[in-house]
């Protein structure tokens, strides 16, 4: 074939379509360009994949001097740094402030007693008592004091009989159901077995004291192992005259061990000095003593004077307004402004809280009342000043149950230290704190007129005052210490029955 064939044959071959631009339909050449319906491949390129080095590579490469020293260096580093660490953790540690132990605290410590001195008024005899229970958990009460419940008649000791449930507060049987749902709910039951609570004396006449003691021994060991977790008497200092005393301390004490619930030996006395009582609290032996310390001190500074006297036995120590008696807190606080401050007076100070059935609604009557919180019928007659007071008595057990839920959560007000800010004839602060937990101060006047405090601390070491402090609870109608407020600690203005909580936070 000649030369010039040879270029008219390459020219023909280079004319023609490639073959992977060829019409699919295989009818008529395409134009020029590509065309729909040409399809294009592309073969892939040989991919490269790298695998790393082999064993007997890396072998070879580990053994040489540099990467020996590699390795040395990055084992030295990663010690060095973990040893750092370590050394820092424990310079925290060191330096930070340690937490105080906590104190023991037994149930008695934890919340209020709440005491129920008439079951019949209460609820209607002691089976209505044990429907009331839900109410009382509401309540965060820790115990609930029944009675006197046996029968006795009064100033006759003869009559006596401790074991026996008197026919109007119910029977056996229904106490023993109440001891065993209240236990359910972590209430702790404790029996007044003052002896002859309706006479002139508690425990008739001093010659009837040993042999009324003995009694007293045999029926605590009764109840108690049906149930009840403490037993209370009055006159205390009367009892622990008795040469058995020793022996119904030895019942209610004795026998305790890590598992089983420690029991109380609660008493109240009246007419007590502060340092009168302190004595007896050391000296007689009891787990908790109930006086009348309160409702007979009327003055602020008095008062403030019983606390800085008292407060070291706040943990055997308990406060009531008119508790002693087993009266009502109204018979005192007589207006409901007044009915709030000593809420939060009794469950703020150090010590344990003791109210009387229908206290935390402000009852102003013998007998309970459980429909405060029932709405009138729509479209009812109301008789207006009904309806105000049951509305008072609504809004006076939701502070009631904000205090008692506060109290139980913090631990400055549950066992912290108590330190006087104020006091004068009709009002008084304190403050209340516990380690780094936060720090609560107390401010009430119970005056017929606004009185300005100007708080101060006595230099203690570790404790100071800060600047301010925020409102958490307060009765006062005056927008300058309505809740959640900022209010200056040098000057706070409470007008006639206000009261008021401070909150504040540790600062290291």
């Amino acid at each position: 074939m000649s030369k010039d064939t040879e270029i008219d044959m390459k020219e023909v071959e280079l004319n023609e379509l490639d073959p992977e631009k060829q019409p699919m339909t295989g009818d008529g050449q395409a134009p020029a360009g590509e065309k729909n319906g040409s399809v294009k491949l592309k073969v892939p390129d040989e991919e490269v994949t790298f695998t790393g080095l082999s064993k007997e590579e890396l072998m070879k490469v580990a053994g040489t001097p540099g990467w020996v020293r590699t390795r040395w260096v990055l084992l030295i580093l990663f010690w060095l740094g973990w040893i750092g660490m370590l050394a820092g953790a424990v310079a925290i540690i060191v330096q930070a402030p340690r937490c105080k132990p906590i104190p023991e605290m037994n149930w008695w410590n934890e919340g209020p007693l709440y005491q129920i001195p008439d079951v019949v008024a209460f609820a209607n005899g002691m089976e209505g008592v044990e429907t009331k229970l839900d109410a009382m958990n509401q309540l965060k009460v820790k115990g609930l004091v029944l009675g006197p419940l046996h029968s006795v008649q009064a100033d006759q000791p003869n009559t006596l009989d401790f074991k026996a449930v008197h026919p109007d507060q119910g029977t056996e049987k229904e106490l023993v159901a109440v001891l065993e749902k209240a236990n359910k709910k972590g209430i702790s039951v404790v029996l007044d077995l003052t002896p002859n609570y309706s006479g002139a004396a508690s425990w008739f006449s001093p010659a009837d004291v040993s042999d009324v003691m003995e009694k007293l021994k045999a029926a605590a060991e009764y109840w108690l192992d049906l149930g009840v977790a403490g037993i209370k008497v009055s006159d205390l200092e009367v009892a622990t005259s008795s040469l058995e005393w020793s022996n119904l301390q030895a019942v209610v004490l004795g026998n305790h061990t890590e598992d089983t619930k420690k029991r109380a030996l609660m008493g109240v006395v009246k007419g007590f000095s502060a340092p009168e009582l302190s004595q007896l609290v050391n000296t007689s032996g009891v787990n908790l003593v109930l006086s009348d310390l309160l409702s007979s001190n009327t003055g602020g500074v008095e008062r403030i004077k019983a606390m800085n006297t008292l407060n070291s036995d706040q943990r055997s120590l308990a406060w009531g307004l008119g508790a002693a008696q087993r009266d009502q807190l109204s018979t005192l606080a007589k207006t409901p402004s007044l009915i709030r401050l000593y809420q939060l007076l009794l469950f703020t100070m150090p010590g344990t809280p003791v109210f009387t059935y229908g206290d935390e609604i402000g009852l102003k009557a013998v007998e309970m009342v459980w429909d405060s919180e029932k709405e009138p019928a729509e479209g009812a007659v109301v008789d207006e000043a009904a309806e105000a007071e049951r509305k008072e008595q609504v809004a006076v057990r939701e502070w009631f149950k904000s205090l008692s839920d506060l109290r139980g959560k913090k631990r400055s007000l549950l066992h912290g230290h108590y330190y006087p800010l104020y006091s004068s004839a009709t009002s008084l602060a304190f403050l209340r704190l516990w380690d780094q937990s936060e720090r609560y101060i107390t401010a009430v006047n119970w005056g017929e007129a606004p009185e300005t405090l100007k708080l101060s601390l006595t230099p203690t070491e570790g404790v100071e005052l800060p600047e301010t402090a925020t409102v958490i609870s307060s009765s006062s109608t005056s927008a300058d210490l309505a809740e959640e407020s900022t209010v200056s600690l040098d000057n706070i203005t409470l007008g006639p029955g206000e009261a008021v909580l401070l909150q504040f936070f540790y600062s290291g």
